[in-house]
């Protein structure tokens, strides 16, 4: 899915022999940031102090929706499923990533490469059709409030909740396959810090024409479709939100949409900034630095926005504070 958007470089060695499957590989060494030696020190602070925010955020996000009774909203669920899916794709990438960086590289093998593909693809794929069910969710809420809580019901939120995560990954995994059966050469360098799936396949040595095909026609429809009925969710939404009388009663309105607003425009902007990204060899730096702010910059927005744009969470969070002050005065 948009995982396949990122772009990456791959540097064999001069002599190629193209083996039967992944089983007789040796390995794939990605080289990180090994370009740029005397920023290591600074990037390892920097992206464990980021990952650190990230994972302590989100988990933060998950726990107070989960303790607060009146955060148990469709919302706030979908809210709670997100900032999980975030923690896990930051954990599928930055601490290997992490190892590389002290290490000198990352010796992998193309099985497990293919398996942080299908990983961090899943959970990439899920965290967009999350943010398409959250989209309906406050187009359901605002345009027909008097009949949101039969349409947003508990358990159709968690058959959708499921049909993402289950979706997503079934999706993945049929990628994952068809890159299994894909024919690598021995002792192949990736100029890059993770395994994405133009890294897979430019390490392979056989036919990629069915695996491309396969994503590009499936990232293209979940894409488009997710980002389509989000703009006409939210059209529906700000026509409803003109006709209401009073401005207090349209900021109110608008309040709740905006936090959300906010992710899906950081997620889809930057889907698109990758999308047009040149891909050459003499743009490798820049191609790295997109990749870095789609899979370490990104899963740390949403609980930066959610936060500071969320007025239901910023209270949780301070009455939580409160009640934590007076136990330990206590």
């Amino acid at each position: 899915m948009p995982s396949t958007l990122f772009p990456s470089q791959m540097i064999p060695l001069p002599s190629k022999l193209c083996l039967e499957n992944i089983t007789g590989v040796t390995e794939f060494l990605l080289l990180g940031f090994q370009m740029l030696p005397e920023l290591k020190p600074f990037l390892f602070i920097m992206f464990l102090a980021i990952y650190l925010l990230t994972v302590s955020g989100n988990l933060l996000i998950v726990v107070t929706v989960s303790a607060h009774a009146h955060l148990h909203s469709p919302m706030y669920f979908f809210l709670a499923n997100l900032s999980f899916v975030e923690v896990w794709y930051a954990t599928s990438i930055v601490p290997p990533m992490l190892s590389g960086m002290l290490t000198g590289g990352i010796m992998i093998s193309p099985s497990s490469c293919i398996s942080q593909f299908h990983i961090s693809g899943g959970l990439v794929t899920s965290e967009c059709f999350l943010l398409t069910m959250m989209a309906y969710d406050r187009y359901v809420a605002i345009c027909y409030p008097l009949h949101y809580a039969k349409l947003m019901g508990q358990i159709l939120c968690l058959l959708l909740a499921i049909s993402a995560w289950v979706t997503a990954f079934l999706l993945s995994s049929i990628t994952s396959i068809l890159l299994s059966m894909l024919q690598f050469s021995r002792n192949t360098f990736i100029d890059h810090f993770f395994c994405d799936f133009n890294s897979i396949v430019n390490a392979a040595c056989s036919d990629t024409s069915v695996v491309e095909m396969e994503v590009f026609v499936v990232s293209s429809i979940i894409s488009s479709v997710s980002l389509i009925l989000i703009i006409v969710s939210y059209l529906y939404i700000i026509a409803a939100i003109l006709r209401i009388p009073s401005e207090r009663g349209r900021h109110r309105a608008f309040s709740t949409c905006s936090s959300h607003l906010a992710v899906v425009s950081t997620f889809f902007g930057t889907l698109i900034i990758i999308y047009v990204a040149p891909t050459n060899n003499q743009d490798l730096n820049i191609n790295k630095a997109l990749s870095l702010l789609y899979t370490v910059a990104t899963p740390l927005l949403n609980p930066i926005v959610y936060t500071l744009r969320n007025k239901d969470i910023r209270d949780a969070l301070n009455k939580r504070s409160l009640r934590n002050v007076v136990s330990l005065m206590k």
